[in-house]
């Protein structure tokens, strides 16, 4: 079969005999064209993979899907557990948040499901993976670095750098063409991203960063007008910085988050809308729900402001930017994204307790808090008369800390 051709005219394929790769299949606009094409392009098998991160729904009839596409296998796997218990709560115990307010669904996602995607072409016995990312995103480095962390030979086929497509436009109409069914469409054409974690929506008319998303955008979350409006209490517990119960009753990770999700959605709570730093320079706008995560990470921070030492809050707290943008940018199985986890697991070994939060019309308010291991003292805070501090002595602390100000000030006058 003769290869296609780039849009600048290169060969798509040269020099490269492919008899089996292995795509991470989402069934979504993008891999339901991918897996066609690349039958059409290299003349070889596909298997699909589809790592279940949680996305529930989005998974009924998938495997039928992939095969009537031209799939000779269709894999899907169940790694919602790990990807809860290994991904994200460790992200939340570590309060990582990229650029202030992007709490990571997807960049938690994607080292597992690539590590997983070059696992299972060394089972099948693939010569290459292949991955829906584009090429300006941040998604084929997460794919591909964790792919390399499994296999440093691993050969890597990214489409959208080569192919003829040159938007979702096109290929809604090779899709409508080639009769693949796929939900995307001309005036809808978002990217969507669903897992346990959040659902991400980018693409369409959210390109304009001053268009406001349709109403009919969000899966998870109810909008604030058709809220309850009657507030609800929700009682979060943790045990050294992971969270274990909700109002009482235990659960594992994945239902915990379940249920705040739905807690959560309920009200409203956890909608943004920003425009970020992609590591490969380009600003993008995405508009994301992540109502249960948005609810650990309030009910972790006022657990911690009891229990954790000031100056190692401190220094946590300066190593966040920095990590946060090590899990954005695709290292998770970095050396130095390791050496933060364990960082991150010795600062919440006394992390332990519970807050209480209020939820009501998008908003997530902190009621109280309470620890066993609280360095939060009534004798030493209270406004009241006490017998344990004496007032007095903050005046030489004052005097001391201010001597260096004190000394400039001298300085500048001519008078030291």
């Amino acid at each position: 079969m003769e290869p296609r051709r780039r849009r600048n005219g290169e060969r798509v394929n040269p020099n490269q005999k492919l008899n089996r790769v292995v795509l991470a299949y989402s069934g979504g606009l993008d891999t339901s064209a991918m897996l066609l094409w690349l039958k059409e392009t290299y003349d070889c098998e596909v298997v699909c993979y589809t790592a279940d991160v949680g996305q529930e729904e989005e998974l009924d009839g998938l495997e039928d899907k992939a095969k009537a596409t031209g799939a000779v296998s269709a894999i899907v796997e169940d790694i919602t557990d790990e990807f809860a218990e290994d991904f994200v709560l460790p992200a939340v115990a570590a309060n990582a948040v990229y650029e202030g307010s992007y709490l990571m669904g997807t960049s938690l996602a994607r080292p597992l499901i690539g590590r997983r995607l070059a696992e299972v072409a060394r089972d099948v016995g693939a010569d290459a993976v292949v991955h829906g990312a584009t090429g300006k995103g941040n998604d084929q480095i997460r794919f591909e670095l964790a792919s390399y962390s499994v296999n440093p030979h691993i050969k890597v086929i990214a489409p959208w750098r080569y192919w003829e497509f040159e938007g979702r436009s096109d290929l809604i109409a090779y899709c409508n063409q080639k009769g693949i069914p796929t939900t995307s469409s001309a005036e809808k054409p978002f990217s969507i991203d669903r897992n346990l974690m959040h659902v991400s929506f980018e693409g369409g008319v959210l390109e304009d960063p001053w268009a406001a998303p349709p109403d009919d955008t969000y899966l998870l979350t109810t909008p604030l007008l058709d809220t309850p409006n009657e507030p609800e209490e929700v009682i979060i517990s943790f045990e050294k910085g992971i969270p274990t119960a909700v109002n009482g009753v235990a659960m594992g990770a994945a239902d915990l988050i379940r249920t705040l999700n739905k807690v959560g959605g309920r009200h409203g709570v956890g909608r943004v809308d920003l425009v970020e730093n992609r590591y490969v320079g380009i600003k993008s706008r995405g508009v994301y729900e992540t109502p249960g995560v948005s609810l650990l990470h309030t009910a972790h921070r006022a657990v911690e402001s009891l229990s954790m030492d000031r100056e190692v809050m401190l220094m946590r707290d300066s190593l966040i930017p920095k990590y946060a943008a090590m899990i954005y940018r695709g290292y998770w199985y970095s050396p130095e994204c390791e050496l933060m986890r364990k960082i991150v697991t010795e600062t919440q070994k006394p992390v332990s307790g519970e807050a209480r939060l209020e939820l009501y019309k998008g908003n997530a308010t902190l009621k109280g808090r309470q620890s066993p291991n609280s360095l939060y003292s009534y004798s030493f805070a209270t406004f009241e008369k006490d017998t344990v501090y004496d007032q007095r002595e903050a005046e030489g602390f004052i005097r001391i800390n201010a001597l260096r100000l004190r000394l400039r000030a001298l300085k500048e006058a001519g008078l030291d």
